[in-house]
């Protein structure tokens, strides 16, 4: 087996809500230089940034995981990985049509930057990102699974848009076989039972991106053991 130590939820400069200087570049440069050996970048409900991320990971020797954090329409926000950077782009472009047609305000909501991996601006997403989807969270689920990918509620236990905090309970009938729980906040131990618990940063800044202290043990260094491991419903 091998140990990585990994930070699998940060948002690049696509995200709204991600600083400017988070640029695929800067985020890997980073991730690097604090000792980490696998990321995912997560923006909100897309993955057009993903192309440049996993450049930059290849040239700083970083595992990359391409992912996703969609919103549902009850408000859940869950994570979506996938095995390779096209089924997370496929998935995205999916997702677009299922997003308001509400337009981005940067002076607002912020910047929505799509980059290259030199961290040159190619395109800026018109379309606010942050919005709720249509599909309910039941729908996501299955279409995600259906796509190759794995989904994994986002910090279960924090904010409105924690499924604990959203909807009061785990829906059971969902099979989900991992989960993230915010570490400073307390969890019930009955949602997490028998799942993979992943710990990540959320990091919306350069400097929250995780120090070198979760490790994520995995057969071979590739995504798909990534999600195999996720699947298994136990980490290795």
């Amino acid at each position: 087996m091998i140990e990585l130590f990994s930070d699998l939820h940060i948002h690049s400069c696509l995200s709204p809500c991600g600083s400017d200087d988070m640029t695929p570049a800067n985020i890997c440069g980073m991730a690097a230089v604090k000792g980490l050996q696998m990321i995912a970048v997560t923006d909100h409900n897309t993955a057009r940034n993903l192309p440049a991320v996993k450049a930059c990971c290849d040239a700083y020797g970083l595992l990359h995981i391409p992912g996703m954090e969609i919103t549902t329409k009850e408000e859940v926000h869950l994570l979506g990985y996938f095995e390779t950077v096209d089924q997370a782009l496929d998935f995205s472009e999916f997702l677009r049509q299922h997003m308001p047609k509400q337009k981005n305000r940067p002076q607002f909501f912020g910047n929505q930057l799509v980059m290259d991996e030199d961290d040159n601006v190619i395109a800026e997403e018109d379309e606010l990102l942050i919005g709720a989807s249509d599909l309910r969270l039941a729908e996501l689920v299955k279409i995600i699974r259906e796509r190759g990918g794995v989904p994994v509620p986002a910090h279960i236990n924090r904010g409105s848009n924690g499924l604990l905090v959203n909807l009061g309970f785990m829906p059971e009938e969902l099979s989900f076989t991992a989960v993230e729980v915010w570490r400073g906040l307390p969890c019930p131990h009955t949602p997490q039972a028998g799942k993979v618990v992943l710990h990540s940063s959320d990091a919306h800044q350069l400097g929250d991106i995780l120090e070198p202290e979760i490790k994520t043990a995995l057969p071979e260094l590739s995504a798909g053991a990534f999600l195999d491991m996720l699947r298994s419903g136990s980490a290795c």
